[in-house]
Order: C-alpha cells, then sequence, then structure tokens
C-alpha cells in the first residue's frame, strides 16, 4: 500500500545572520529578501503560508531568535547571530 501523505520539497536551508537577540518576523522576509515589501510580509503572514518552527505563525511582530527556523513555501531560513 502507497503511502499518500503530501511531500515538502525545499531548496535547502539557507542562514541569515542578525544583529542583536531578535528580529520581528516581517522584517526577517523583508532583510532576507523573501518579501519585497512589508505590505507583502504582512500579508503572507496573515494569509498563514509562514511557519515558525511547526507551527503556523499568523503574527507579524513575532520575535524570530538565533535557532529559530522559518519557512515559508520552498524557502527555508535559519536564523543565527552574527556575534562578530
Amino acid at each position: 500500500m502507497k503511502d499518500n501523505k503530501p511531500v515538502l520539497k525545499v531548496h535547502g536551508v539557507r542562514a541569515v545572520y542578525i544583529e542583536g537577540e531578535y528580529i520581528k518576523l516581517d522584517s526577517l522576509l523583508k532583510y532576507a529578501s523573501i518579501a519585497s515589501t512589508g505590505g507583502e510580509a504582512k500579508y503572507r503572514i496573515q494569509n498563514g503560508e509562514v511557519f515558525v518552527g511547526k507551527e503556523v505563525c499568523t503574527s507579524r511582530g513575532k520575535k524570530i531568535g538565533p535557532g529559530d527556523v522559518v519557512r515559508i513555501g520552498n524557502d527555508v531560513i535559519l536564523v543565527k547571530n552574527d556575534s562578530k
């Protein structure tokens, strides 16, 4: 019997380095060039397209810190600390 579970295909995990303890989710999407404008980031977040970890996140002000994984479509972002 064939398993009919949906398959998630991703392009690969991309590391995004941030300064400080966190970045807000909508700002991260712009910073990582996933969204070209704040309005696009807001729309995609509120439309339920963004996952933080394994959970859908609809809060654009969600604090994202080093170690968090954000997925939107086929893009996967691993947030890392830019410690110099």
